[in-house]
């Protein structure tokens, strides 16, 4: 497999012309057991204010392991039918990312041969106005039930501004195929906003990071 040029296909963020029930996304991850969630480590430098499920796959710091579902994705069906089935494309390692509230994702970028051969997938479930993210001097709100590209390989990183929501999404990483590519170029790539301030405060949280693999 051939390396991306996701400087010319994505830019920074597109968002697909493609979307999913909301409110069936959100009922499915709010019925996830407190207990399945990977609490994350909030001296991490990167993903730190970051809880995380794997849906398929593992976490490239736990080695070569094999990218299948795991078992929580049995719970998740509608999730699973957006992974399997809607999105044109195979699936590789897929999570669900929750950001803490008034929390980020410090600036990084994601090195590395597998991040530069696979396209990296968001579709949010939870979330709210106040939860950007920032790639290429733009921060972007994703909603609800869309579905976006994101240039992982550039530096990006996320606010979540709001005081009691955590914003939840679903990641996921896959093989480029032709009818994906489409929907990609297709999309729209102009709807991020400059906004010097929460640049300056995203920067500042960053400070102490480096960049950082550990989410797929």
């Amino acid at each position: 497999m051939n390396y991306i040029d996701k400087d010319k296909l994505i830019g920074a963020c597109v968002r697909l012309d493609l979307s999913f029930d909301a409110d069936r996304l959100t009922q499915e991850v709010t019925g996830i057991s407190t207990d399945d969630w990977f609490v994350g480590n909030r001296s991490q430098q990167v993903h730190g204010d970051v809880d995380a499920i794997f849906l398929r796959g593992y976490a490239p710091r736990e080695g070569d392991k094999p990218i299948d579902d795991r078992e929580i994705l049995k719970q998740l069906p509608y999730i699973s039918e957006v992974i399997h089935q809607q999105i044109p494309a195979r699936p590789l390692r897929c999570l669900l990312a929750r950001l803490a509230p008034c929390g980020s994702v410090k600036l990084h970028s994601d090195n590395g041969v597998y991040f530069h051969k696979t396209l990296r997938l968001h579709v949010p479930v939870v979330t709210s106005p106040e939860a950007r993210m920032y790639c290429r001097d733009h921060f972007y709100h994703m909603k609800s039930g869309e579905l976006w590209a994101l240039n992982n390989v550039d530096i990006h990183g996320v606010l979540n501004d709001h005081a009691s929501i955590a914003r939840t999404h679903i990641i996921c990483d896959f093989h480029p195929t032709p009818e994906l590519l489409g929907l990609i170029v297709e999309g729209k790539g102009d709807l991020g906003e400059e906004d010097p301030d929460a640049y300056s405060r995203l920067q500042t949280a960053s400070d102490s990071s480096s960049a950082s693999p550990s989410k797929p």
